[in-house]
């Protein structure tokens, strides 16, 4: 049966008084089921400013604390290095006061807003600490001698020694004196120079001054003695012919026996030398005097302190160039020609005059020594 338009109106409203109509038995196809009743939100929880303002305040404060804890810190192993305090680095008090340090940093790199001053704190902890300065310390100690934190009386008198561990004091009073050798080295020069300027027609150059140095004594200190080196000289004209190589040292080894030493020793000679001829090829270039170099020569006059070196560079003998590099090199530095001979004269622990008389009374404070 076909139901008009009234008629299906009526089904749907019948009895409800305009209400909706009742959905057919298991609802409308498509409907969704509700999930049950919705929670409302939660309100959010806001901090006050203030709040946050001591928040922010104490996080800052911790970083400045680490940052400054950590420069002071710095300053003070500086401080304690440069006093000589090797000792005073490693002691337990430093160490705690790095542990304590460390864990302020730790503090600091664990809050936001401390986080980049605690960042900046670990930073000069790790270049300024214990292991570090104290290490330079020690090797600074170790250089200069300098124990002061730690040295006994005994060994404070013991770095006042005026003479040379191992050197015997008679004989640095037997032998020549700083302005003995002085005047043999000029005289010897002189010689030297007078004899080859006559037979070959060089000239000379001065081409570094006087050195003295103070010896140290042995035991941590400086000694009254004195390593002198002497002025140097050399010829402006390069010596490059063999043969005139043997006339040039055989003319100095006059000169050097007249002076009371003892003849030329050739260190680049592996004929009379006793050196390997492998080291003779890497020191003077070859081990042929016809193509080496360099040329060496050695005397003294021992027991005196004088030792005499005559040195011949020649750069026609370089087979690829490195020696001239060296040369030039060592010009640039000294001024010194780049080819020609050589003089010069060292003497180690010698006592100059002046200090004599109380070198000799000083030692009478060191006996065993």
């Amino acid at each position: 049966m076909v139901m008009d338009h009234e008629s299906q109106r009526a089904r749907y409203l019948a009895g409800a008084e305009g209400a909706p109509p009742v959905p057919p038995p298991g609802g409308y196809r498509g409907a969704r089921r509700g999930t049950g009743p919705q929670e409302a939100p939660a309100f959010p929880t806001f901090v006050s400013v203030a709040d946050g303002d001591d928040e922010r305040r104490s996080a800052n404060a911790i970083g400045w604390i680490a940052l400054l804890a950590s420069i002071l810190f710095a300053i003070v192993l500086l401080g304690t290095m440069l006093a000589g305090g090797t000792d005073l680095l490693y002691g337990v008090t430093m160490l705690a006061l790095q542990l304590v340090l460390v864990a302020v940093i730790i503090a600091a790199i664990a809050t936001r807003r401390g986080r980049m001053l605690g960042a900046i704190a670990l930073v000069i902890a790790v270049l300024f600490n214990v292991a570090t300065v104290g290490g330079l310390s020690a090797l600074q100690s170790s250089a200069s001698g300098n124990y002061d934190g730690s040295k006994s009386d005994e060994q404070k008198h013991a770095e006042a020694y005026p003479g040379i561990k191992g050197t015997d004091n008679q004989d640095v009073l037997n032998q020549q004196s700083l302005e003995e050798v002085r005047a043999e080295a000029d005289s010897l020069f002189a010689d030297v120079r007078q004899r080859l300027s006559d037979e070959f027609g060089y000239t000379w150059t001065q081409f570094t001054d006087e050195d003295l140095r103070p010896e140290r004594n042995g035991y941590g200190g400086e000694s009254m003695l004195y390593e002198y080196g002497s002025a140097g000289w050399a010829t402006n004209e390069p010596i490059q012919d063999y043969a005139r190589k043997q006339q040039v040292m055989a003319v100095i080894d006059q000169v050097v026996q007249e002076h009371g030493m003892y003849g030329l020793y050739a260190f680049n000679d592996p004929t009379g030398s006793g050196i390997d001829p492998t080291m003779i090829e890497k020191l003077y270039g070859s081990d042929d005097p016809r193509t080496q170099h360099t040329w060496e020569s050695y005397t003294e006059n021992y027991p005196d302190p004088l030792r005499f070196y005559a040195t011949i560079y020649d750069l026609s003998n370089d087979a690829d160039g490195g020696f001239r590099t060296e040369r030039e090199a060592q010009n640039a530095r000294t001024g010194e020609p780049v080819e020609g001979l050589q003089l010069f004269v060292i003497a180690s622990a010698v006592l100059s005059d002046d200090d004599r008389d109380e070198f000799e009374k000083k030692i009478q404070e060191y006996p065993g020594f």
